[in-house]
């Protein structure tokens, strides 16, 4: 049995390049939704050694893996979608819309994209979704990576903006640091106030004392 990420995916077409697609903060509270895209070469020896889902890595592990990506790739690219952007449009249009976006970064077009996850987002090529697809498809992990590694980075310059709610550590996610400065300070501009927890607070109300908070996407996820 095979494991992790193999270019089985990739190689299943013919006809022109073949871009991972992944995105990284669906689930937090605050902050933007990020995508990758990434056209891997055929090279064996310019394909990063180590690629796997971002979060079964750590954070030095993705950084470094960034840089190699970004060296050897045939072409990669990142897109965003604000906070703005999400309540007008919601989550997941929103992540489509960044998905988009890393995909017309790419220096090179593609024709078709592997897709993490099972939703058929409307992108500039063809798409192929595929559940698992960080773990399966080495563009994808790749795409996963550059999309995670730039939403954290994002994130820490926001914690220098918007001191007092951690998000240097928790990068906008489920955290008991989180509530407790969501409570004391309120949302700040990079909250999504469509978001339950920041619209308990918004209303008056102490998320903690909500017994179905648990249902929120906890950290990291």
């Amino acid at each position: 049995m095979t494991k992790g990420p193999t270019l089985l995916l990739e190689k299943a077409f013919v006809g022109g390049p073949v871009c991972g697609v992944d995105e990284a903060g669906r689930g937090p509270w605050a902050g933007p939704v990020s995508a990758g895209a990434v056209i891997l070469s055929d090279n064996p020896r310019k394909i990063p050694k180590g690629l796997d889902d971002s979060k079964k890595l750590t954070a030095k592990a993705r950084e470094e893996l960034e840089l190699e990506i970004k060296a050897k790739a045939v072409a990669w690219g990142v897109g965003f979608a604000s906070v703005e952007e999400i309540h007008e449009l919601n989550i997941l249009h929103a992540t489509g819309l960044a998905m988009c976006r890393a995909i017309e970064a790419l220096a090179v077009e593609p024709m078709f994209a592997l897709v993490d996850g099972n939703y058929r987002f409307k992108l500039p090529c063809e798409v192929k979704t595929v559940v698992g697809g960080d773990g399966k498809s080495k563009s994808i992990a790749a795409a996963s990576i550059l999309a995670k590694v730039a939403r954290d980075r994002l994130m820490m310059e926001m914690d220098g903006l918007y001191p007092g709610y951690g998000f240097a550590s928790h990068k906008g996610y489920n955290a008991p640091v989180h509530i407790e400065a969501l409570v004391s300070l309120g949302p700040c501009e990079i909250h999504r106030r469509s978001w339950r927890p920041v619209k308990l607070v918004l209303a008056g109300k102490d998320p903690r004392l909500e017994s179905d908070l648990q249902d929120e996407l906890p950290f990291g996820e």
